[in-house]
């Protein structure tokens, strides 16, 4: 093991997650915070497009998806070789109605088999008072249930997709991280979020890692990041890196990457990724 314990893979493998991890000083997570709140001083609060595949607009974040503490731990669970499919930023405003419903992250993606884990690395602390993430414990083990879309304005989910089976909340479990923490959580477990009604904004970035074994098979083709290893499969096209923070070449690449992701997650509904 380089990051995590036996104890603590035996409980993502059985439970579907593990929370939390120590990956970063406080200190370091907030820098990472003050450059982003740095750019949306002069640009506008971060939403829309730019919200997902941030790695693809921001050099800090390129090298936030390789961190070696995040991919040591990651590593532990996926084995040696690894992709980044993607990052999302999960924002929560002060006083904000925004929520993240019941749902498995696998809905949609296209992705086989369902080997994948999202690293959720908090840039500011998250807490019952500003609606952390909760999951409910060993939901992973139901495989892909269906779920409804309801394309809510106040959902964070691309398409505001709810699971449509009944959740127990008496069994869910909330993971409050501070900054500079990350958890650990299986594509097929099932999660979700509350508003934030206090006045401290919720920041968290999730990365999606995947062993290179893994293949898209709801779309013609798909990209993704190495972080670690090598890729002898070559199921996804390699992403490039951000020659700059925001800048032409950047912001065009990611507009196409995001298309082409856009169209898989977004099949069928006639509907484009939300602006």
């Amino acid at each position: 093991m380089k990051m995590l314990t036996e104890t603590a893979v035996r409980q993502y493998r059985d439970q579907g997650y593990y929370s939390p991890v120590r990956v970063m000083p406080t200190a370091e997570a907030d820098a990472l915070r003050a450059k982003l709140e740095s750019f949306e001083a002069d640009a506008g609060l971060l939403a829309g497009k730019l919200r997902h595949k941030s790695h693809l607009l921001f050099t800090w974040l390129n090298d936030l998806i390789r961190h070696p503490r995040i991919l040591d731990a990651v590593e532990d669970v996926l084995g040696p070789n690894i992709l980044c499919w993607g990052s999302s930023f999960f924002i929560k405003e002060p006083r904000n109605r925004a929520f993240v419903s019941w749902h498995q992250d696998s809905t949609y993606w296209g992705l086989d088999p369902a080997d994948v884990m999202t690293a959720w690395v908090a840039l500011s602390d998250s807490n019952a008072a500003n609606g952390a993430m909760r999951v409910i414990p060993g939901s992973h083990m139901l495989e892909q249930v269906a779920h409804r879309d309801t394309f809510s304005p106040d959902n964070l989910l691309s398409r505001g997709q709810e699971v449509m089976v009944d959740v127990d909340e008496r069994q869910a479990v909330m993971m409050p991280l501070r900054a500079g923490e990350m958890s650990l959580h299986h594509v097929r477990l099932i999660h979700g979020s509350d508003p934030n009604p206090s006045d401290l904004r919720r920041i968290g970035f999730a990365i999606r890692y995947i062993p290179t074994t893994v293949r898209q098979v709801a779309g013609s083709h798909d990209h993704a990041t190495l972080v670690r290893g090598v890729d002898t499969y070559g199921h996804f096209e390699p992403e490039e890196r951000p020659d700059a923070d925001m800048s032409p070449s950047a912001l065009a690449y990611h507009a196409a990457v995001t298309g082409a992701h856009a169209a898989i997650l977004m099949r069928e509904t006639g509907k484009e990724m939300r602006a």
